[in-house]
């Protein structure tokens, strides 16, 4: 009721400023982005808040109508012209030089703040600013490849929309047979994991006993998902997603469930991209379930390893021999896994390249290979169980060989497994997945002597 009342005074407030606009003079339809960085400018030195507002919503639509081009030309301009204020910021540099104290130190902060960030700020007063800005920045997101000229203009957005995206705004709502229609469209739409087939799919991973779904809300974005997460209570930890997904299963009786699988994660907003809500969905996730189901005593993932197969393909640093290598070009035949011969001999090779994979594999930037694995990592999720064939279907096999993985979340463990990774990259794992690396070492140490 109070963010109704305040979103209908804001569009009046607005309505009211855009009258002044117009009585100061029209408007050409289609301007161009020189057109929208006059407008721009205009916003940053008024001080109405009606003419404001309303010069703030006048912008967001403008640039609606720019092309690809002009967005282009117009972010360029933003990166380029919309910088700190350099005669503000040499006088603050000087001050602080001849005597460094705590209000030089602040006065150097605020003058060295780029204008775009205050600008951002004044286009998030319009009506619907929020979600626009959102929007906006996907745009940015598109054309940033290979001009790295917009990247100092995306920090700014993002040093933006973090603190707006916050985890003290975001708001947790169970997703179910009930929710309007138009919020589960968007779960059907965004869920990026195991594809939702139609409206009976949905269903079956929502409305039975054994199943949840949860999604952070912001505010501003009130009937748009941020983030959800596919939740099944189950009576032990699942090593393949198929039988989950079962369109004939049956439901576990939810006194027997001792589980909790989050098996899919998806995001709904290319705009707040490098902007993480994961890590605080499924810690409150399963701060709920635990109050809902006091029964519950695990809470695993089983997840994909969407970039296993690439790094089997592309890296120099994989620990293969010559005769592995041969024997996984037999993962190019489509129904290899249908061959048992194959598939035990294809194990003894992958499961440790696995292991190898996750606990020893980095980026040029010494980062973990797969990105999943940085989620769940970086949260202080502990590496449990590697799932051979885990995932038939033609993504999982084209993807990781049919390879997943459980993530588990002690609650105790969390903040120690984190720390551990943040500070030292040491990623924990259970002793049966450090086995496989050893393993794989063994092989290696075969390999040399042979």
């Amino acid at each position: 009721m109070a963010n109704a009342f305040f979103s209908d005074l804001l569009a009046t407030i607005s309505e009211r400023g855009r009258t002044l606009l117009r009585r100061a003079g029209p408007s050409d339809d289609g301007q161009d982005a020189s057109e929208l960085i006059e407008l721009c400018e205009a916003l940053l030195s008024g001080r109405g808040e009606a003419s404001g507002t309303a010069m703030a919503r006048e912008v967001l639509d403008r640039y609606h109508d720019l092309d690809a081009a002009g967005r282009l030309t117009f972010f360029e301009t933003l990166a380029r012209n919309f910088g700190p204020d350099r005669e503000k910021l040499s006088q603050a540099i000087e001050s602080w030089r001849s005597q460094p104290n705590d209000s030089d130190a602040s006065d150097l902060h605020f003058a060295s703040e780029p204008r775009r960030q205050e600008l951002i700020r004044r286009l998030n007063r319009a009506p619907g600013g929020t979600s626009e800005l959102v929007a906006m920045r996907a745009d940015l997101l598109s054309l940033m490849k290979g001009n790295k000229d917009l990247a100092a203009l995306d920090r700014d957005v993002v040093h933006l929309l973090s603190s707006w995206f916050n985890r003290g705004f975001l708001v947790l709502r169970r997703i179910d047979w009930s929710t309007p229609a138009n919020i589960l469209e968007q779960i059907i739409r965004y869920e990026a994991v195991h594809e939702i087939r139609d409206w009976n799919d949905l269903r079956r991973r929502i409305d039975p006993v054994d199943r949840r779904c949860y999604a952070f809300f912001h505010p501003q974005l009130n009937d748009e998902p941020l983030i959800f997460v596919e939740v099944a209570l189950t009576e032990t930890i699942p090593t393949a997603i198929a039988p989950l997904l079962a369109a004939e299963r049956q439901p576990v009786p939810i006194e027997r469930a001792r589980t909790a699988v989050f098996y899919s994660i998806s995001n709904t907003q290319k705009g707040l991209g490098g902007i993480s809500f994961g890590s605080f969905l499924i810690k409150q996730v399963v701060e709920e379930l635990r109050r809902e189901l006091p029964k519950l005593d695990t809470f695993i993932t089983l997840s994909p390893v969407p970039g296993f197969m690439q790094w089997l393909k592309q890296a120099d640093d994989v620990p293969v021999s010559d005769e592995g290598r041969i024997l996984l070009e037999s993962l190019d035949k489509p129904d290899w896994f249908e061959n048992a011969e194959l598939t035990a001999q294809l194990r003894t090779v992958l499961e440790p390249l696995a292991a190898y994979y996750f606990l020893k594999a980095r980026t040029p930037k010494g980062r973990l290979v797969d990105s999943v694995a940085r989620f769940h990592i970086g949260n202080g999720a502990r590496l449990e169980k590697i799932d051979w064939l885990g995932d038939l279907s033609p993504k999982g096999l084209r993807e990781s060989a049919g390879i997943m993985v459980n993530y588990l979340y002690r609650l105790e463990d969390i903040e120690k497994n984190h720390e551990a990774y943040a500070n030292q990259g040491e990623i924990a794992a259970s002793s049966a997945v450090k086995k496989l690396l050893k393993t794989e070492g063994r092989r290696l140490l075969d390999m040399r002597l042979s």
